[in-house]
């Protein structure tokens, strides 16, 4: 199948995953990762944890769609560097994870996605600048903030700001909590539209990247006593 010279650079931008970016919208209120909060907490006796960055992973799998999808690539994007704390008997959660530091297509992270593609260097770097750039516009809401509510009913209710834009999930997850640390699996599907990103898509969606994607997350937190 033969390309129009006038779709090719179009085709070329998708491959690295690069959208348009989305009407700006005033930012609204997220919520607070209230750090204070947690000290207090921990300070009076109660039972408050800090996130282990190096034990903790959240990976989003971007996925392609349109007849031409094979001419694009599926993607795993994910933070190494997941920061908050969790308190039990509050029943409350409060984590964060910079977007700058977010890594692209590492091997493993692909084949746990089921995904065999192989990207060189230089297409994960120029997937990484069109996400921070006009995908993410990393530059204006360089953070994504969780707050997350515990019941007892094995879903996180979860308040997510991403992109200026905030919204809450409910998100089925396993947490487990002893004396040590608490962690917390599972995986969620949130779509880009519903936090103001426009998924892109030439020759009338028939190359796009797929609104929906899949979160996955393993949290762990170790036990935490405030610094005095």
């Amino acid at each position: 199948m033969s390309i129009p010279g006038r779709l090719l650079p179009l085709l070329l931008l998708l491959t690295a995953c690069g959208q348009p970016l989305a009407p700006q919208q005033p930012p609204l209120p997220g919520p607070v990762v209230a750090v204070d909060a947690y000290r207090s907490a921990a300070m009076s006796g109660a039972a408050v944890y800090a996130v282990d960055p190096d034990a903790s992973l959240l990976a989003v799998t971007v996925r392609r769609g349109g007849l031409m999808a094979r001419l694009g690539h599926d993607h795993v994007v994910a933070s190494h560097a997941v920061t908050g704390h969790v308190a039990p008997g509050m029943g409350r959660a409060d984590v964060s994870f910079r977007l700058d530091k977010l890594t692209v297509d590492e091997p493993q992270l692909l084949r746990d996605a089921g995904i065999a593609t192989s990207p060189s260097p230089e297409a994960i770097e120029g997937t990484r600048k069109n996400m921070l750039g006009p995908v993410l516009d990393a530059e204006r809401y360089p953070v994504v903030t969780l707050h997350a509510e515990l019941p007892a009913d094995g879903r996180l209710r979860v308040v997510v700001t991403l992109h200026g834009t905030t919204r809450q999930l409910d998100v089925p997850a396993a947490v487990q909590v002893d004396a040590a640390q608490v962690t917390a699996n599972g995986t969620a599907h949130l779509k880009q539209t519903d936090f103001g990103i426009t998924p892109f898509s030439v020759g009338a969606g028939l190359l796009a990247v797929q609104d929906e994607l899949e979160v996955r997350f393993h949290v762990v937190a170790r036990r935490w006593s405030p610094p005095s």
